[in-house]
């Protein structure tokens, strides 16, 4: 039997107006090689100042994540060759990186909560991008110089799934903070897996590899899998020394495989040495007092939830998950819905509409106001549950959003009045003697038709509540 050990490198591109180290735009989708500078571009006798902006976001993600944030940290250069990047070498931060010991707390599926901690998370200048057109490759600058910060955790991770409920809990970490966008698609958060296996009980480490460069959830719990069982083969076929070395390797989704990259290079390969064109960031007190002013985190926001609104973990997790989720959520509350109802109704209701629509929760059809106005209608009876559903079908087709306008529309108002009840319920009942007198012989069962004839008689608009209500005095 083997154990698993995974440690994640997560590239977060951080959502300045401008560039780590200029004041070009950080705007990279333009024309290509427009938004460059004699700084960005590695011109001779150009030298870089650091962005406070790009300060600033690090240290509120350290301060949010319980590390240690450094008052005055230092930049490196870290030497390589890429053909998208003009200056032969990348300024981080290796030595003194200005976020160092935090933590993540992720949520399992048993219930409990597991702490994987984060080594340091630094700050860096991002590459160009190359392009490729047929026989020709062509390289754009506009990105060479993009702020990251790279997010190192330690290697604390266990399984596939372990490493996803990560990368989720800080995807959701860095939005509710925003200081990115970390859209993965786009390549504002990638990450880097390192993954080795060593039999259980062995405490040295195994081989690690690293697959660089996943965007996705799906790929990275693909990848980590192929790479787990490739390793496992090799050491049960006793050519684990043979096959699995310290490399980095590539994830070809298009196969399901990873595939040698390069040899993994050791920090003394890339020839770090402090950056002689940088002095150390110095934060200064008002810098850590305006960064400490960090917003309700997920975690907090879910046991908020659960204590104060008394809905479910599970609904709680759901909900926080996604920043814009919760917000809505929050609305929802503002417009006077009731919680849990308004759980229901965001959880399925509506996202069950927005998946099969291809929506998401950000263009929503129905916004947040109008859908916690609906709900309140169902706690005050004006409409019932199933016409309320009606309501939503027609608001995610149509762009009317006046909740009261379009229950009369569809003639689904709720009938409370007892009289106008009691009248369907006696016509019922003068045409169903025989069932009467057998539900008084022990039938009751026969209730629930008498419950279904009275909806069906007044075309669902009346409230089941008092339907159930008087038909037991009826029956009486």
């Amino acid at each position: 039997m083997f154990e698993t050990v995974i440690g994640l490198e997560v590239h977060v591109q951080l959502n300045t107006k401008t560039k780590l180290f200029c004041s070009c735009a950080t705007s990279f989708a333009e024309h290509q090689n427009s938004n460059t500078c004699p700084t960005c571009l590695a011109l001779p006798g150009a030298l870089p100042v650091v962005n406070k902006e790009a300060a600033m976001k690090a240290m509120r993600f350290g301060y949010a994540v319980n590390a240690d944030v450094q008052h005055s940290s230092n930049f490196d250069r870290k030497s390589y060759f890429y053909p998208d990047s003009p200056m032969a070498y990348q300024i981080t931060q290796l030595h003194n990186a200005i976020v160092q010991n935090g933590e993540l707390f992720i949520d399992l599926e048993d219930g409990t909560q597991k702490r994987v901690s984060i080594t340091q998370a630094h700050l860096e200048a991002d590459a160009g991008k190359n392009m490729h057109e047929g026989d020709q490759s062509k390289v754009d600058l506009n990105r060479a110089g993009t702020p990251l910060l790279e997010i190192v955790s330690g290697p604390d991770m266990r399984s596939s799934d372990e490493a996803v409920a990560y990368l989720k809990k800080l995807h959701a970490t860095v939005r509710y903070l925003d200081i990115s966008d970390a859209n993965m698609q786009e390549g504002s958060f990638r990450c880097d897996v390192n993954v080795s296996i060593r039999p259980k009980g062995q405490e040295a480490y195994g081989t690690r590899v690293e697959i660089k460069n996943i965007n996705s959830f799906k790929f990275v719990a693909a990848a980590i899998a192929y790479e787990v069982q490739r390793q496992t083969e090799a050491y049960e076929d006793g050519v684990y020394d043979q096959e699995v070395f310290q490399e980095t390797r590539l994830y070809n989704v298009d196969e399901g495989v990873t595939k040698s990259m390069r040899g993994k290079e050791e920090a003394a390969d890339y020839r770090y040495f402090p950056d002689p064109d940088l002095r150390p960031l110095v934060v200064t007190d008002e810098m850590v007092e305006e960064a400490k002013q960090i917003p309700e985190m997920p975690d907090a926001k879910a046991t908020r939830y659960i204590e104060e609104l008394g809905i479910k973990k599970y609904d709680a997790l759901v909900i926080t998950a996604q920043k814009e989720m919760a917000y809505y959520f929050e609305e929802m509350l503002a417009s006077g819905a009731d919680a849990k109802m308004a759980v229901t109704w965001l959880t399925s209701e509506l996202l069950g509409r927005l998946n099969k629509g291809g929506f998401s929760i950000e263009n929503s059809p129905v916004d947040a106001k109008t859908l916690g106005n609906l709900v309140s209608k169902i706690s005050d009876d004006t409409v019932s549950g199933k016409g309320a559903k009606e309501v939503l079908d027609f608001m995610m087709e149509n762009e009317s959003r006046d909740v009261d306008a379009i229950i009369d529309q569809l003639g689904l108002a709720q009938v409370s009045d007892d009289g106008a009840i009691l009248a369907i319920i006696d016509e019922i009942l003068a045409a169903n003697p025989e069932k009467i007198a057998e539900y008084k012989s022990g039938k009751e069962k026969l209730f629930g038709f008498f419950v279904g004839q009275t909806m069906k008689a007044s075309k669902g608009s009346a409230n089941p509540a008092k339907v159930n209500e008087l038909l037991k005095e009826r029956l009486s």
